[in-house]
């Protein structure tokens, strides 16, 4: 993997798609919760995983939705506000790739307080690697892997974790298969490494 799985950032600006895949496993979320994670969406995030009319709306979705409204209340996912600069860096950024305000709105505010990028859409990690200096992108397996790696995670709440998610619809079963070996071969190597310094 090209992710550096020992090591991830606590405090993350998030997108919409990263907000239901954290979200698409309470195992997962409430695990991230206890590691010191924290999640940060935009209005406009707020807006698309809320508010924003739905061709069709599935019971995934309003349950999606419900456990957001009840993270937000814990503190889960905390919601700030754009000012006119946000606005101004969002409309130069919406010239360069073709991605939605969501995505957009977190990477001028990642870009802004200087925190890490949570997204799992491959368009916007490529921007956000391309604008926002020394930028920390990261996505929702590369968390999964870092829980598993620090013991955040035990090995038995693997399946269940993956169960939750693809209950949900949703689509990262085989990343977190890749992000969980990752791990696991990331922390044989350690354990190895502290045999032999012994």
């Amino acid at each position: 993997m090209s992710i550096n799985i020992s090591t991830f950032h606590r405090h993350n600006i998030t997108d919409t798609c990263a907000v239901w895949n954290v979200l698409s496993s309470r195992t997962l979320y409430s695990r991230a919760r206890e590691a010191g994670i924290t999640f940060i969406c935009t209005r406009f995030v707020l807006y698309e995983c809320l508010f924003k009319p739905r061709k069709m709306e599935t019971t995934n979705d309003k349950e999606l939705q419900l456990r957001l409204k009840v993270a937000q209340k814990d503190s889960g996912f905390v919601t700030y506000p754009l000012d006119i600069s946000d606005l101004q860096t969002i409309d130069l950024l919406e010239r360069r790739k073709r991605l939605g305000k969501g995505e957009l709105s977190s990477i001028a505010f990642a870009l802004k307080t200087r925190q890490a990028f949570l997204t799992d859409d491959q368009t916007a990690r490529k921007l956000a690697d391309e604008v926002i200096q020394g930028s920390v992108t990261q996505t929702t397996p590369h968390l999964l892997g870092w829980l598993f790696f620090k013991s955040f995670l035990t090995n038995g709440e693997k399946n269940s974790i993956i169960k939750e998610h693809q209950e949900m619809k949703r689509p990262l079963t085989e990343y977190f298969e890749c992000a969980y070996s990752e791990a696991c071969r990331c922390r044989l190597m350690e354990n190895q490494f502290k045999k032999d310094t012994h």
